[in-house]
């Protein structure tokens, strides 16, 4: 095929991330966000990369996803990559939940929506703004293949051991009730890459993967495949995020509706968005945290303290479930950035072989990089992630073999 461009599209319920790539080198050549759609002050930056790289922005009210999408289109083509060209192969959307029905990228029918839609129960918040972004984007290009990259897909290997609660089975099933675990495509990327970093290939390394932003999710990788992650039927399980509460007697829901008198609804806000770092301290933000630990603050310590014993635990489980252990890395926002974080994290877990470098652990970079002394057992690395290449990378893959193309002549 000669088309190699993809557009890889994130629509989230008030903004559209998008990323336009040229999948003969894995340049990007452009990039941008639609902000507030919906608003007066929605907020449109586009950024033409290359060796003429410019940024423009524009201002005023964006009504709605179409909008955002046409916008999105007359930048592009004002750089002379509109979405009518030729060299466009297809359109990768991400999709948060695929439940256990999508294991792979798919090629977007009206099976797919109609599939998407049934598990907008277990992603209120995610799923339908993915569908609108599709619809939006069939809409504007209905000849192009349009695939939906799921962030559950990574995570549908785990063994049944590892991805059932044990409650009554029947109910279970009715209902959909399991862990699928989020974050998928980062967690691909990142493990792939951190073998790469090692020397190996994917198959022959055990990795623990921390990915670290304001949602937080960690994974046992072994060999390429994943064997259990933190998330489970929504991303609200797990490690203590920016305004997540992570793991919890499930029993506190009980105890806050019936001695609380908070309604299922206030309850759901406060685990959400009102608990983790936010709650502990009021700030969801790392590099605040970290400055007003600096400045003796008791309840950003706290707050702090609890994120990393969490984390501490996570990567103690994960050694477990995984038995040899190659790498532990760290990703996303903190993950990348918070020097903090990562020494606190992998302070005192000698005996498992980890160890930090501090000269290393403090060096900034966008690169790929070891964080461990070249001493230690088992590697401590940071890895950036690239969850719009992923993207980009599995919906080329999918059209490129000629199949998608076939079904869209």
């Amino acid at each position: 095929m000669t088309a190699t461009r993809v557009l890889v599209l994130n629509s989230g319920s008030s903004s559209v991330k998008y990323q336009l790539l040229d999948m003969r080198d894995h340049s990007r050549l452009a990039v941008g966000l639609v902000e507030r759609i919906g608003e007066r002050t929605s907020h449109l930056t586009h950024t033409r990369l290359g060796e003429e790289r410019a940024t423009r922005e524009r201002g005023g009210p964006i009504a709605d996803h179409g909008a955002a999408l046409e916008a999105v289109a007359e930048e592009l083509a004002a750089d002379g990559l509109g979405l009518d060209s030729p060299d466009l192969a297809a359109i990768g959307h991400r999709v948060v939940h695929g439940g256990m029905f999508f294991t792979e990228p798919t090629v977007v029918d009206e099976s797919v929506l109609t599939e998407i839609e049934r598990l907008i129960p277990v992603a209120p918040l995610h799923n339908p703004a993915n569908l609108t972004g599709i619809r939006t984007a069939l809409g504007l290009r209905p000849d192009l293949p349009q695939v939906a990259v799921f962030d559950t897909a990574f995570h549908t290997t785990m063994p049944e051991h590892a991805a059932r609660y044990a409650i009554d089975g029947r109910i279970a099933d009715r209902y959909r009730v399991r862990r699928y675990g989020f974050h998928g495509t980062s967690h691909a990327y990142v493990s792939r890459a951190t073998a790469e970093l090692l020397g190996r290939a994917p198959e022959d390394v055990n990795v623990i993967v921390l990915h670290l932003g304001n949602g937080a999710s960690a994974s046992a990788v072994r060999g390429g495949v994943c064997v259990d992650t933190s998330m489970g039927l929504t991303p609200l399980e797990g490690l203590v995020m920016g305004t997540r509460s992570g793991d919890m007697d499930p029993a506190v829901i009980f105890h806050l509706r019936r001695v609380g008198g908070m309604s299922m609804d206030e309850i759901d806000t406060l685990l959400n968005k009102r608990s983790g770092l936010f709650g502990l301290c009021g700030d969801n933000d790392m590099r605040e945290i970290q400055r007003r630990i600096d400045a003796g603050d008791a309840q950003a310590k706290l707050a702090f303290d609890v994120y990393v014993h969490r984390l501490r635990k996570y990567i103690g489980a994960y050694c477990a479930v995984l038995g040899r252990v190659d790498a532990v890395v760290f990703t996303a926002g903190v993950g990348e950035n918070a020097a903090a974080v990562r020494r606190a994290a992998i302070e005192g877990l000698e005996l498992f072989g980890l160890a930090v470098d501090e000269e290393r652990n403090a060096v900034r970079s966008g690169e790929a990089r070891l964080i461990s002394p070249d001493s230690a057992r088992v590697a401590v690395a940071v890895v950036p992630t690239d969850e719009e290449m992923e993207i980009a990378t599995q919906t080329y893959a999918l059209v490129a073999n000629g199949t998608a193309l076939e079904d869209h002549s």
